[in-house]
């Protein structure tokens, strides 16, 4: 009787980070196939579900040669055979994405038919879209370290998910410092009064109590929170029965220092006291 294995499909953009999460995954455990043209997916599957093959967890990275537009067309079969499946996409602005060709002077796999490296990121970008559709979790690597990313992966993939529960992550962020791209959801706080403008406060962050209150203080606070709860009762379930295993929810603020943090953390508490699994991350705090 052939045992099928769970599955994650590491994809995403050149120099966005795939071989350092597929490393966090081997370290936990999982057995990884690197660059494997989508093609050869049902012939690996069949090989892992075997009996003997020992393998209970394999993650394929998938590279972004042209041969990639195959790869939706895997995942489909693969879901259709009733394999347990997410994939991860890794993202990165074009910004980004230069600095780091230009630190390791690699050529880009687009660079052939491509004016310039900048073109050559654009078109692949294109080229990936219906797959970053399929994804299952979108991780923004631009503003992460090594280390940043590999935590994320673990953080994500170290406790098997119940198949009640959905990971949500609730991130506060800074709109000048850009809208994060991993985000599900997005809520604007700015229409909240800014503790920035109180001098007594402004060195203080939205973790703390002073912040947190102040933000909550105003009625229209209140009344958010109980709007967004109110719909994230229908949206959860909906989620669910969708598959979806992981959910990231941002709140933005001009500086992602006060009140999108406080908003983050005071949602994330509402959430956890139903009883689901919550994460919080805030992405500006420091800056």
């Amino acid at each position: 009787m052939s045992v099928q294995p769970d599955f994650v499909v590491v994809t995403g953009l050149s120099g966005a980070g795939r071989s350092t999460a597929a490393h966090a995954l081997e370290d936990l455990g999982w057995f990884v196939i690197d660059n494997l043209p989508p093609s050869l997916v049902p012939g690996v599957v069949e090989l892992v579900s075997s009996q003997g093959s020992g393998v209970k967890k394999l993650a394929l990275v998938a590279g972004t040669q042209r041969y990639q537009e195959d790869l939706v067309p895997a995942l489909a079969q693969l879901r259709e055979n009733g394999s347990r499946v997410r994939v991860i996409f890794l993202d990165a602005s074009t910004d980004v994405l230069v600095r780091r060709y230009d630190d390791t002077r690699r050529r880009h796999p687009f660079d052939e038919d491509s004016d310039s490296l900048i073109d050559a990121i654009e078109r692949e970008r294109i080229f990936l879209d219906p797959v970053r559709v399929e994804a299952d979790m979108a991780i923004d690597t631009g503003d992460l370290t090594i280390h940043d990313l590999k935590a994320r992966v673990v953080d994500a993939f170290a406790e098997e998910l119940s198949d009640k529960l959905m990971q949500t992550t609730l991130m506060s962020f800074g709109y000048k410092h850009g809208v994060p791209r991993d985000a599900d959801l997005v809520f604007d706080c700015r229409f909240l009064a800014n503790p920035h403008w109180v001098p007594e406060l402004r060195s203080s962050t939205g973790l703390s109590e002073s912040v947190s209150d102040y933000v909550f203080s105003q009625d229209v606070a209140q009344a958010f929170v109980e709007q967004i709860l109110s719909m994230f009762k229908v949206l959860f379930p909906a989620y669910l029965s969708e598959g979806k295993a992981y959910l990231t929810i941002a709140f933005g603020c001009t500086g992602g220092k006060h009140r999108s943090v406080a908003m983050s953390e005071f949602v994330a508490k509402a959430i956890s006291a139903d009883g689901r699994e919550v994460r919080t991350r805030h992405r500006d705090i420091d800056r």
